[in-house]
Parts: C-alpha cells; sequence; structure tokens
C-alpha cells in the first residue's frame, strides 16, 4: 500500500472510527489487566494478613498458658531433660555392648584354640585388640553410663583379659624347650581359662545385660 495514501485514510471519518474503535479496545484491555492484577494483589495480602492473624493467636496462647501453668511448663522442661538423659545413655549402651560381645567371642576363641593345642594364628592379637577397643569404648561413654553399668563393664573387661593373660603364658611357655608345660600345666591352664571366662565373664555378662534391661525398660 502507498504510504502517501495513510494520511488520507487517517483523516476521513471511517479510518477515525477505526482508530477510536483500536483506542478503546487497548484501554478496556489495560482496565482489565490493571484489575486483575489488584484482585490478585488483595488475594495475595489476604492470605498474608489471615496467616499473620494465626501466628499472632498462637503467639498469644503460649504467652497464656505460660503464665497461667508455670508448674506444667516446668514438668515439660524436666521431662525433656530426662528424655535427652535416657537417649544418651542409650547411645552408650548400644555402642559398647557390641564391643562386649565381640571381646567375649573373640576371647573364647583364643582360649579354645589354646586348649586344643592348635595354632591360634591371628587370635591372639584379634582377642587383644578387642580387650583395648572395649576398654576405650567404656573410658569415652563412661561419664553416660550408670555407676553399676561401669562397675560390671570393667570388671568383664578385666576378668576376659585375665582368662587372655593365662593363656598366653601357656603358650609362651611352649615355645621354651628348657620349660616344657607339662599336662599339669595345661589342666591348670584349662582351669584357669574356663573359670574366668566361661564361668565369671558369662555370669558378668549376664548381670550387665539385665543391668542395661532394666534400665532401658523401666
Amino acid at each position: 500500500m502507498d504510504t502517501q495514501f495513510l494520511p488520507a485514510i487517517i483523516t476521513t471519518g471511517h479510518g477515525l472510527l477505526i482508530l477510536a474503535g483500536v483506542a478503546l479496545i487497548i484501554a478496556l484491555s489495560a482496565l482489565m489487566y490493571a484489575s486483575r492484577i489488584r484482585q490478585q494483589h488483595s488475594e495475595k495480602l489476604e492470605v498474608l494478613r489471615e496467616k499473620a492473624d494465626t501466628l499472632w493467636r498462637e503467639i498469644d496462647d503460649i504467652r497464656v498458658a505460660h503464665f497461667n501453668g508455670p508448674t506444667s511448663s516446668a514438668s515439660s522442661t524436666t521431662d525433656a531433660l530426662q528424655g535427652n538423659a535416657y537417649q544418651t545413655e542409650k547411645v552408650a549402651y548400644q555402642t559398647i555392648w557390641p564391643q562386649l560381645w565381640q571381646l567375649h567371642d573373640k576371647t573364647g576363641q583364643f582360649l579354645r584354640t589354646v586348649e586344643a593345642g592348635e595354632p591360634v594364628g591371628d587370635l591372639r592379637l584379634e582377642a587383644r585388640n578387642a580387650a583395648l577397643e572395649a576398654r576405650q569404648g567404656l573410658n569415652r561413654h563412661r561419664p553416660f553410663c550408670s555407676g553399676k553399668v561401669e562397675q560390671l563393664i570393667s570388671r568383664l573387661v578385666d576378668t576376659e583379659i585375665k582368662a587372655h593373660l593365662a593363656a598366653c603364658q601357656y603358650l609362651d611357655l611352649l615355645k621354651e624347650v628348657s620349660t616344657h608345660p607339662s599336662d599339669h600345666d595345661r589342666r591348670l591352664m584349662q582351669e584357669k581359662c574356663h573359670s574366668l571366662h566361661e564361668q565369671d565373664a558369662r555370669e558378668l555378662m549376664n548381670s550387665l545385660a539385665e543391668e542395661i534391661r532394666d534400665r532401658m525398660l523401666r
């Protein structure tokens, strides 16, 4: 279309009506868009206002409960502290018990191998390391254990170490040709290890399990 012809169309009555219609459509669209934006904004403000009102009501309720029931609040705080102490003690026992069972198991394997006269291999070192780990575990968690549990664990570790040392002394005698142990020496070693590991240590394990169970399930 020739551009020189556009002014002539605009200046005509028909052209002016077209322009007026286009302008009206644009204006109506702008008004509708602005109205929709205002409505969305109002809805968001209303939601925020409702949330703020709810929050303040909850805060007021908390304040009223605090002033009206100090005994209940103190009781709740005490219960929370007791719950934390219980969980801390429980974690300590959950950590130490597997180490103690490992010590009892490794020591038993080592003692049975020595009594049978079979090569001990790494069992001697494994039992020793298990005793060290159990002792270290007790030292780390000592503040979180009850006095009776701490005493039982300490006695158990000491008993297993004594049994381990008795078997090690017998093995050392076997290595010395001049002082080769007799059947009597072997029998004394077996009796001592059996008394320490199968009787004393097992009894301590049972007492420890019962004490932990009572403290955790009370």
